[in-house]
């Protein structure tokens, strides 16, 4: 069985999509708008980048900024149009204002997903209990990843708890797999690797230019590479 560590890289779109692929991406977060933090894609958006590659896409559900559902109704619209399309993996997280997990907008949105893997992101690294959050969600149906800095001002602050909540990879609430991203560098990956962790997720650092320019194969690479020493 090959250890390779899995690099999922942003997309904005098919630009971005061909060269995280060239640079070694395993998967690809598809998201639009990075001044909201990433937003859904459009369907056109969606097939374009699917066209464009042949590795696995995560698309977003989140219709505004933050960890709040919002309008669910709509977001439910938008998960069965880009089901019909064909997305098949999708990243998902919402939180009550007290930082508890909103069951009532994941369910919902999860039974119309028809058994699709998703991701639940970083609403994580900001809920009033990490461990009792995982708890709750850990017979959800789909629910394979979390996307987590470890903490809400990202990996630097969260090593520990990354490492820690590794440590209990099986236990009930820990059996998804922890994907580091959030103020993640090529710096922290021997560490983190040493604790067997083993998926990563980069968006900034895959735009040497910024997010206005376009994502870079070379710094792609460059991520691959180390991942793969």
């Amino acid at each position: 069985m090959s250890n390779r560590a899995v690099l999922e890289v942003i997309a904005l779109d098919e630009e971005d999509a061909v060269a995280a692929q060239t640079g070694g991406a395993d998967r690809l977060e598809l998201v639009t708008d990075m001044a909201a933090d990433g937003l859904t894609p459009s369907l056109a958006g969606f097939a374009a980048i699917r066209a464009a590659v042949d590795i696995p896409l995560r698309v977003m559900l989140r219709l505004t900024d933050g960890f709040a559902a919002g309008d669910v109704d709509s977001l439910v619209g938008r998960a069965l149009e880009l089901r019909a399309a064909g997305a098949d993996e999708f990243v998902l997280g919402f939180l009550t204002p007290d930082g508890e997990p909103d069951l009532v907008a994941v369910e919902r949105l999860i039974a119309v997903l028809d058994g699709a893997r998703w991701t639940f992101h970083r609403a994580i690294d900001r809920a009033a209990d990490r461990d009792g959050l995982r708890k709750r969600l850990a017979d959800l149906p789909g629910l394979d990843t979390y996307l987590t800095a470890g903490a809400a001002t990202g990996v630097d602050d969260g090593l520990a708890t990354l490492k820690a909540e590794s440590a209990r990879a099986g236990e009930p609430g820990y059996e998804a797999q922890i994907l580091v991203g959030g103020g993640l560098r090529l710096d922290h990956l021997p560490g983190l690797r040493a604790a067997g962790l083993d998926a990563f997720h980069i968006g900034g650092a895959a735009r040497p230019q910024g997010w206005a320019a376009p994502v870079s194969a070379d710094a792609v690479r460059t991520w691959r590479e180390a991942l793969d020493a």
